[in-house]
């Protein structure tokens, strides 16, 4: 966001095709060998990356992957996998450093395991042919479809659950270089609450609030940044919103509950996270 609101407005906003799925073992291995000796280690380290994985199709069709025979990809799920991941992704940013492209492209890169974007000015068109080349020597390829380049003074991009780029001011409208929550990140919060808040939860209150409560805090810390409050609110909507008809159905109340469950009460006798009192503070109360 600093990088942006300094002028480092044009973006390539890129996207890999199956990483994870087309990391060459050979070469990933010699990186690994790098800065491991033990080769006890290295032996594991191979094990882990011919483990067969046995994965279902959407029909529920049993299928097995990788194994002995495959010589690229490492395993879904595999407790090394994210450290290798980024091990292999590290040998495209050392070759940025080394190779002078930040001074050449006037540009940063921004990288968090094989998520990453690069922030110009005025050479974003050659940053992304210089890595397009790149990635095909490492073995690995662009989702050309996903990956674009983007003026973050007029269109916004997404980026590990934020979104950066134009917004608009509420009280007086102005346009300003901001950043936010995603779209994507407030839905999948609010698809996290509503499976939490199922009629076959049978858990004692306490028990389902202090989950409930543990979900929003993490989610709060993450998208602590920039401007939450229209975000933070539209959560707050929704675990009332959900809280409410978990508790109409579990007590068996023959109306819509908003009476007996009102905002005031799910928000504070019932002990549920508000977000909007994160952010703001406590909710302003008339003096007697």
């Amino acid at each position: 966001h600093a990088l942006v609101c300094r002028g480092y407005t044009e973006v390539v906003d890129a996207y890999l095709s199956n990483y994870v799925d087309v990391l060459p073992h050979q070469d990933l291995m010699r990186s690994v060998a790098r800065r491991i000796v033990d080769r006890h280690v290295l032996r594991l380290i191979k094990l882990w990356l011919k483990a067969p994985v046995e994965e279902r199709d959407g029909d529920g069709t049993r299928r097995m992957t990788g194994g002995k025979g495959s010589s690229c990809g490492t395993p879904q799920g595999g407790v090394v996998s994210p450290l290798l991941a980024n091990l292999y992704m590290n040998r495209f940013l050392k070759h940025w450093r080394t190779s002078g492209r930040g001074i050449a492209y006037r540009a940063h890169i921004i990288a968090y395991a094989d998520d990453f974007v690069i922030l110009s000015c005025g050479h974003a068109a050659e940053a992304l042919a210089w890595t397009r080349q790149v990635m095909a020597r490492l073995g690995l390829a662009l989702n050309e479809a996903k990956t674009s380049v983007r003026d973050a003074r007029r269109e916004r991009f997404d980026f590990l659950g934020y979104t950066f780029g134009p917004h608009r001011y509420r009280k007086d409208g102005h346009w300003y270089l901001g950043a936010s929550p995603s779209k994507k990140g407030v839905l999948r919060l609010t698809a996290k609450v509503s499976d939490l808040l199922v009629p076959g939860n049978m858990g004692a209150w306490p028990e389902v609030r202090d989950r409930l409560n543990r979900l929003l805090g993490g989610w709060a810390a993450y998208f602590s940044y920039g401007t939450r409050l229209m975000a933070y609110r539209a959560v707050d909507n929704h675990v009332y919103d959900r809280v409410r008809h978990f508790l109409v159905r579990r007590h068996k109340v023959p109306s819509r509950g908003t009476r007996r469950y009102p905002d005031g009460v799910v928000f504070g006798d019932l002990g549920v996270l508000r977000l909007r009192r994160v952010h703001l503070g406590a909710m302003p109360c008339a003096s007697r």
